[in-house]
C-alpha cells in the first residue's frame, strides 16, 4: 500500500447546525474553517465538508451484505483495530442509532474486520470498520 494521501469530501446536510453539532460534539471531530452555508472537519486526517442543501425527499437504498441490509451510498474511515470498540463505545453513549449494529464479518478468514453503521442527522450514512489485520484491507 503506497502512502496515503487526506481526502476532501464534501456532504450535502439540511440542517446546518444540528449537523455541525453531531460531527464536533458527537463524533469528536475537531472544526476548521466554515461560513453560513458549510463547516470542514478534519475526519481522522481527512477533509470533510458538510454543505447545507435544501431536504429533498429520497429514501434510503440499501445492498444486501451478510445478510444486512447495508446503506448506498455510505463513507468512513478504516480505524487502528483496537480503537473501533472505543469508537462504538462512544456512539452508544450518545445514543447512536445502528443501521447496523457492531459486529465482526470474516471471522478467522482473510479480510476480517469489524464494522458498523449509522446515519448523521441529515440521512448521510457513515460506515466505520477495523481490520484485525491491516495487510489484508484488499484481501480476496
Amino acid at each position: 500500500m503506497s502512502k496515503i494521501s487526506p481526502f476532501h469530501l464534501a456532504i450535502p446536510v439540511h440542517n446546518l447546525a444540528e449537523c455541525r453539532t453531531f460531527y464536533r460534539d458527537i463524533l469528536g471531530f475537531e472544526e476548521g474553517r466554515s461560513s453560513d452555508h458549510w463547516v470542514d472537519f478534519d475526519f481522522f486526517g481527512h477533509q470533510l465538508v458538510i454543505h447545507y442543501k435544501p431536504k429533498s425527499v429520497e429514501d434510503l437504498h440499501t445492498n444486501p451484505v451478510d445478510g444486512k441490509n447495508v446503506p448506498v451510498p455510505h463513507f468512513g474511515v478504516v480505524l487502528p483495530y483496537d480503537e473501533f470498540d472505543p469508537f462504538a463505545e462512544r456512539l452508544k453513549s450518545h445514543n447512536i442509532e445502528f443501521v447496523i449494529e457492531p459486529y465482526v464479518r470474516f471471522k478467522g478468514e482473510p479480510g476480517e474486520q469489524a464494522t458498523l453503521f449509522f446515519l448523521d442527522p441529515a440521512g448521510n450514512a457513515l460506515e466505520f470498520k477495523a481490520f484485525k489485520n491491516i495487510e489484508q484491507l484488499f484481501a480476496r
